[in-house]
């Protein structure tokens, strides 16, 4: 009979070692670091001279999808405003990393784009193009009317069929006292003509320096006697704050992107936190349309088409 146990030896001792064996693409250590939060928080606050006054949260480590390293999130607030930061900590707690990690089989801006999808409020442009802009906007800013006039002057003569443009409102109301009432008008006109909103958004930024609270809704009303509104319609809606919460809802978003300024303008995701002109503006648009040929990760994708039920039997 043959002797099996030297050679089951040298198989069990083979089979412990593939065991031991952790590939970085197979599978990650799920240790957590051996973390102080309390040294972390008090050397941030050193690194970037943040003082009591603003509050400092150390969430719990998570892991990070990359081998060795685990995923902390601080959160700080001051005032009513607060910012989130990524970093990333070693295993043993003593490295802390704060940057972006990049995943090439993604789009880089892929965060935000997931939470710029299915956008139902005024667009301009083809459904479908492979750029779309998103446009963060209060229509008291003076930077905004800048930002609009770039914009309406140049886009849709440039491009066609290659860019869709959505606008989102962003009424800054703490120092803009009738953004957000404009807001709420321009979205009433929108419900009864969309053709008119834009119409609309071209003359209200360039009445900005008449406007004021206790004249708005008289200038838009005078607005709308020569734009195709029916005016007792969108007395009623103005009045009623009917397009509130489609104002509330977009300034929402604006929120959960972080926005802080107007303009912001995100193009396939990529933010502009300011106002851009048209020269720069092109040159991003130019650079996205090559790459979309390639990558096919960014575009407008419109979530529906509705169509009237039809009386006739289908063919």
């Amino acid at each position: 009979m043959v002797n099996m146990l030297p050679w089951l030896r040298r198989l069990s001792s083979s089979l412990l070692a593939l065991l031991l064996v952790c590939l970085p693409a197979v599978c990650q250590t799920s240790a957590t670091p051996a973390l102080d939060k309390a040294a972390v928080e008090a050397y941030i606050r050193h690194l970037f001279a943040w003082g009591p006054d603003i509050k400092v949260e150390l969430g719990d480590a998570k892991p990070s999808g990359i081998s060795g390293l685990s995923e902390v999130t601080l959160r700080a607030s001051a005032g009513g405003q607060s910012v989130e930061q990524q970093y990333l900590v070693s295993q043993d707690g003593t490295r802390i990393i704060r940057g972006t990690v990049y995943d090439i089989r993604q789009n880089p801006f892929h965060e935000d784009l997931s939470k710029l999808t299915n956008l139902e409020g005024p667009s301009l442009g083809t459904p479908g193009a492979p750029v779309v802009l998103v446009l963060f906007t209060d229509f008291e800013c003076p930077y905004c009317r800048e930002q609009a006039v770039e914009l309406r002057d140049n886009l849709l003569a440039t491009y066609p069929k290659q860019v869709r443009l959505y606008v989102e409102d962003f009424p800054l109301e703490p120092i803009h006292p009738w953004a957000k009432a404009a807001a709420i008008a321009g979205r009433c006109i929108y419900r009864q003509n969309p053709d008119a909103y834009w119409r609309f958004f071209d003359w209200i930024f360039a009445q900005q320096e008449q406007i004021q609270p206790g004249n708005l809704r008289a200038k838009v009303m005078g607005f709308a006697q020569n734009s195709q509104i029916e005016a007792l319609g969108l007395g009623r809606c103005i009045d009623s704050k009917d397009t509130e919460g489609e104002v509330n809802d977009a300034m929402a978003l604006g929120k959960t992107l972080q926005v802080e300024a107007t303009p912001t303008l995100f193009i396939n995701g990529r933010r502009i936190a300011s106002l851009v002109r048209w020269p720069r503006l092109k040159n991003i648009i130019d650079n996205e349309l090559e790459y979309q040929k390639m990558a096919k990760n960014a575009g407008d994708q419109p979530c529906c088409v509705v169509s009237p039920p039809s009386p006739l039997p289908e063919k």
